[in-house]
């Protein structure tokens, strides 16, 4: 266990004792006194190394962080500002495979909608006032050409018509079907109803005219928004690629399946990143274990064509930990080094060159990753994919939440219904230590508590996951 996580481990104790947090509050603060630099510390485990290591490689310098423990907020910012740093690339992508992309600009209105006056309903199209005579075995069809009944329409006279169907010009109102009086005897249409001039038709350019923006720039293409861009007359959408990621673990003591033993475990975040990325809008390769080993790591980052490279595990200062001395060693840049957040306050964002893949490190535990996903490989790949940044909302939350005594705390929550007039609100989840994922499993967002905790009945700031609702079953399992 390196530093980093028996403080953190420590931190979680003390939180579920009763006064716990007091009693947290203070040796927190007494070690910070203690406490050097995380730099410092460090140099002085890598001159123990080179002491302890015959061989002729010197460890590379770690690269000196530009601001070690960011704030929470200020680290989500930097992220999403790295992700907006560089023009979007635009592609053109058939209907059938723009799904879940970006639409890089405008979406424009190629016809006016409806293109020509249409029935709303089934029913008949009438001219002038009642009763109208029609002739019998004459339709108007959706889809078929212009008769020579679809012209013009005389007034007194009355035509079938289904749903969908051009008009003919000069008709008044379209008659429904059960509302009509038809006496087939002497071929007339009559209705009781009053005909108002327009009823169930729909004009040309009613929805809109060419055009028109339909929806901006930045719209995720939802099966909605394929529909009416066909319905406009697109067989393609100007989209930007979804970024491209690679994912990394990190760590010999994880096991690809099967049970745990003799001190290895099993690796969590390996199948559940991919979909996770995926859900953010990123295009995902497939996991790479590489162990503990400097070398592995070094050649993964060099070869990559990734926008994007995720690393789990490696990101503190234990003695395998490698992600910094590799990362110093290419020269790479540390736009965040540590956030001030619990759980994953080791994580990193760093840009291997000026025009080359940014990196997120986050820590192995497996909640503490899901902290650094969402704090910054969320605001980075919505940069990165043309996405709107997740508007922030706050929610009351139900309970008691224990916060860190300096740091911001992420907390898995479900949202509830109000019950009796109530309002709605959020129930924060149990199982929340940065090596848990029975609450995350259970949760719909995270609660953002501020250090020192939250009051029941407090607005908390959420942020939501990329997937349903936790089911009600959760309901007592653990709230």
């Amino acid at each position: 266990m390196t530093g980093d996580d028996a403080e953190e481990l420590a931190v979680e104790q003390a939180l579920a004792l009763v006064g716990g947090r007091n009693r947290a509050r203070n040796r927190a603060d007494d070690q910070a006194g203690d406490q050097v630099p995380r730099n410092q510390n460090r140099s002085e485990h890598q001159d123990r190394r080179e002491h302890q290591d015959p061989t002729p490689h010197p460890t590379p310098p770690v690269p000196v962080s530009p601001t070690p423990d960011l704030l929470w907020d200020r680290a989500r910012a930097v992220a999403a500002r790295a992700g907006r740093g560089g023009p979007l690339a635009v592609v053109r992508l058939p209907l059938d495979r723009a799904l879940g992309h970006v639409l890089a600009e405008p979406l424009a209105a190629l016809t006016d909608l409806p293109s020509f006056d249409t029935s709303a309903m089934d029913g008949w199209a009438v001219a002038g006032p009642g009763p109208w005579t029609y002739e019998e075995g004459v339709s108007l069809l959706a889809g078929v050409g212009e008769s020579p009944t679809a012209t013009r329409l005389p007034d007194g006279t009355a035509v079938r018509i289904a749903t969908g169907a051009r008009t003919p010009a000069d008709t008044t109102a379209v008659i429904r079907s059960e509302h009509a009086q038809v006496d087939e005897a002497r071929a007339l249409v009559s209705t009781r109803r009053p005909v108002v001039t327009g009823q169930d038709i729909r004009p040309r350019g009613q929805e809109c005219r060419s055009g028109d923006r339909l929806v901006p720039a930045g719209t995720v293409v939802t099966p909605a928004v394929l529909g009416l861009a066909a319905a406009a007359g697109y067989d393609a959408l100007p989209a930007v690629p979804r970024p491209r990621v690679d994912v990394l673990v990190l760590g010999d003591e994880l096991l690809a399946a099967g049970l745990p033993h003799d001190g290895l475990i099993r690796d969590a975040l390996g199948p559940m990143l991919g979909p996770w990325l995926r859900a953010l809008g990123a295009e995902v390769s497939g996991p790479r274990r590489l162990g503990d080993d400097a070398e592995a790591l070094r050649e993964a980052l060099t070869s990559s064509d990734a926008d994007l490279i995720v690393t789990t595990g490696g990101t503190a200062s234990g003695p395998v930990d490698h992600v910094h001395p590799v990362l110093a060693a290419l020269g790479a840049e540390l736009l965040v080094d540590g956030v001030a957040v619990r759980p994953g306050h080791p994580m990193l964002l760093a840009r291997l060159s000026p025009d080359g893949p940014h990196l997120v490190g986050l820590p192995g535990n497996p909640l503490a990753a899901v902290s650094g996903l969402l704090t910054l490989a969320e605001p980075l790949l919505a940069g990165l994919a043309g996405r709107p940044a997740q508007d922030a909302y706050r929610a009351l939350v139900h309970a008691d939440v224990p916060g860190h005594p300096h740091d911001t705390r992420l907390v898995p929550v479900v949202h509830r219904a109000g019950r009796a007039g109530g309002r709605d609100h959020v129930a924060p989840l149990r199982y929340n230590g940065p090596a848990m994922l029975r609450g995350i499993a259970a949760a719909d967002g995270l609660a953002v508590v501020p250090a020192g905790g939250v009051r029941s009945g407090t607005e908390v700031e959420i942020l939501d996951l990329p997937w349903a609702p936790a089911t009600p079953w959760t309901e007592g399992c653990f709230t």
